[in-house]
């Protein structure tokens, strides 16, 4: 899965991922940062309104909190008991907020993808990178 932020400052925001939240990456060429996700799932939630949002979740959220504040992340709210897993919330550069949590639910190995299942979009030429 690749996820993107869409925002006016990107410069910033890749320098927060990088830096703040330590997120290994490739520069693919003007300061064009993709960054390594270790895993990635995929929820669909009941809702009125149609949206998306990007979570990041760890093994041990109050290690995570700790590391992450000796970095400079400011979290928003403190960390909540949802039941299904145990959340907090950090502002990144723009003021976006984005969700932390632990989950409770087992996560399952990564698996290698088949080359024949899997589908890859070309890079359009046209697009002006940021």
């Amino acid at each position: 899965m690749h996820g993107k932020f869409y925002v006016p400052n990107p410069e910033e925001v890749r320098a927060f991922i990088r830096d703040k939240l330590g997120f290994a990456h490739n520069d693919i060429g003007e300061g064009w940062l993709i960054f390594d996700m270790p895993e990635a799932d995929l929820g669909v939630h009941p809702s009125d309104n149609a949206y998306h949002s990007i979570s990041f979740y760890c093994n041990d959220i109050h290690k995570t909190v700790e590391e992450l504040r000796s970095r400079g992340v400011e979290f928003s709210l403190g960390i909540t008991d949802e039941g299904w897993g145990l959340l907090t919330h950090f502002r990144i550069p723009g003021g976006m907020e984005v969700e932390l949590y632990q989950p409770r639910y087992a996560k399952r190995s990564p698996r290698k993808i088949s080359r024949t299942k899997a589908t890859t979009r070309p890079r359009r030429k046209s697009r002006k990178r940021v």
